[in-house]
């Protein structure tokens, strides 16, 4: 059984993933630290792998420090699966598995922000 306090926490987590935009990737410790708890990256890996496989929270757009995938997943191949919903939003892989964080990190007050952009 869940405890109330990690029920809350789960729910802060998934909060902050719930509000990446398509296209775009947190890394474990960027939502840690929107969530309010900052040096808690694990907690997000816990919270993330704690999530049902057929989740409506984007899981898929948070990803390592590296801007690779952390293998792990709650099932096998659950880390070709997130690449392949990655890929699928635009993101680009380099040879050795990684994801440019300078292009695809998602900066939320940049990009929260009201202009010519959005929509």
């Amino acid at each position: 059984m869940v405890s109330r306090d990690s029920e809350g926490t789960h729910n802060r987590i998934f909060a902050v993933v719930r509000r990446i935009p398509r296209g775009r990737v947190l890394t474990y410790g960027d939502v840690a630290a929107l969530a309010g708890m900052p040096e808690h990256a694990r907690l997000v890996g816990y919270a993330l792998h704690a999530l049902p496989e057929h989740s409506s929270v984007p899981w898929h757009r948070v990803i390592n420090h590296k801007g690779g995938i952390s293998t792990g997943r709650a099932w096998p191949g659950g880390e070709l699966v997130q690449r392949a919903l990655l890929e699928a939003e635009g993101l680009e892989f380099d040879a050795n598995g990684r994801t440019s964080l300078k292009r695809y990190r998602w900066a939320p007050d940049r990009d929260d922000a009201p202009g010519p952009h959005s929509g």
